[in-house]
């Protein structure tokens, strides 16, 4: 159990990221608009209904999570939701463009997107979650007024 409410066990999103790097590579190599809008749905789950609910995080929970030890550590759960909005973005201008017959704009959009995921599958480097980071730095006052 998460020490709070708001702790995600790190493996889950890492897992999400590796099923998400194979769906876009698909995407890439067929150029399907309509796999890619699947993938946006996911994204957009896991960002604006929470991780809990995202289809992969679920498949972890349920399925992988039961298998493995307990966790040792939990992360803030927003980080890597901001990061699944993020994805989000990314695949609804992907999937607009290859549905509206712009595959460059498919192309050029599902391909960051894969970047993104992979270096959080293989690396455990969220670039999401650094962008939303950076932004509660650049957001949040410290000091005096």
């Amino acid at each position: 159990m998460p020490p709070v409410p708001n702790a995600v066990d790190p493996r889950g999103p890492r897992l999400g990221a590796w099923i998400t790097t194979v769906v876009l590579a698909v995407v890439l190599l067929t150029s399907s608009g309509w796999l890619l809008a699947v993938q946006a749905v996911v994204f957009a789950l896991g960002a604006f209904a929470g991780l809990r609910y995202a289809p992969y995080g679920v498949l972890y929970r349920v399925l992988v999570a039961p298998r493995l030890a307990p966790p040792t550590e939990f992360e803030d759960a927003a980080p890597p939701r901001f990061a699944q909005g993020v994805g989000f973005v990314f695949a609804a201008v992907g999937t607009l463009g290859y549905l509206a017959g712009i595959p460059a704009l498919g192309h050029t959009a599902t391909a960051l997107a894969l970047i993104a995921a992979f270096l959080n599958a293989a690396f455990d480097y969220c670039l999401g979650c650094q962008l939303y980071l950076l932004m509660t730095r650049l957001t949040t006052r410290t000091g005096t007024p």
